[in-house]
């Protein structure tokens, strides 16, 4: 229970199929306990399901990313329901539909934005909200992918925000490694989740990636979850401004 007395913050779970329910999931299984955001009253239903059962209930709160405001008052709302936290995960990316769908050369000034302000920005934006909360000692984590380093077909925008987060994870390292904050990011390989069925061609990358990894097998949304659950434990204590490859050893492989 190598999470006991541990509590983190989770934004933001949309179904079960989320990255960021896995990792609530894997914390909850090594003791520790969870706050869970979602985006609007849409996620709602879904989440309040998914902790149907669970006792204690975690603290749920709706926090929308295109806003600081929001943001602050999703802290305020942890901070006066739970006091300091632990740990941050961050499981928010998108991109418009019509970015995943044309070439990567297509792609207009208003989706290059959005897709760069909710997926990297965010990320910036919550470390530097939450950073007040969050204990000496604790852990910051969010989810990219390899498509930051090679070409993807069909992941485009999306390539650019991965790696413009990545970028981001190194320098919100050095800048939070003073406060004895960690920053890391976690590169899972392809997974089923509400985000990835919307790229063209996904069934296909799932097959490739079994084909191809040296394990012979897609990764499960468990062992991204029991990863997260190492990096925000003691165990990693010293580990800061990595990217932790989740992918069945996918990313080694040249040919």
């Amino acid at each position: 229970m190598i999470l006991t007395g541990k509590k983190v913050a989770i934004f933001n779970v949309a179904n079960r199929k989320s990255i960021a329910w896995a990792i609530a999931q894997s914390i909850m299984k090594y003791g520790g306990e969870v706050i869970l955001g979602y985006q609007n009253e849409r996620f709602k239903e879904n989440l309040e399901e998914l902790i149907e059962g669970l006792s204690p209930k975690p603290l749920i709160l709706e926090c929308d990313v295109n806003s600081d405001e929001r943001i602050e008052e999703a802290r305020e709302i942890i901070e006066k329901g739970i006091g300091k936290i632990d740990g941050l995960v961050h499981s928010i990316a998108y991109a418009p539909t019509e970015a995943l769908k044309s070439p990567f050369i297509e792609t207009g000034r208003e989706a290059f934005r959005i897709a760069l302000e909710i997926s990297v920005y965010s990320f910036l934006a919550m470390s530097r909200i939450f950073r007040e909360i969050i204990n000496p000692g604790g852990s910051i984590i969010t989810l990219t992918y390899y498509g930051s380093e090679k070409v993807i077909p069909n992941y485009n925008v999306m390539g650019v925000a991965k790696s413009a987060l990545e970028s981001s994870v190194r320098y919100l390292a050095y800048d939070l490694g003073k406060d004895n904050i960690r920053v890391n990011a976690i590169s899972p390989g392809p997974l089923s989740t509400l985000a990835a069925r919307g790229i063209s061609g996904f069934v296909d990358m799932l097959q490739l990636h079994r084909e191809r990894s040296p394990l012979k097998r897609n990764v499960e949304h468990r062992e991204v979850g029991d990863t997260a659950v190492f990096l925000l434990s003691e165990l990693s204590s010293g580990i800061t401004g990595e990217t932790i490859y989740v992918d069945a050893g996918y990313n080694i492989m040249g040919m």
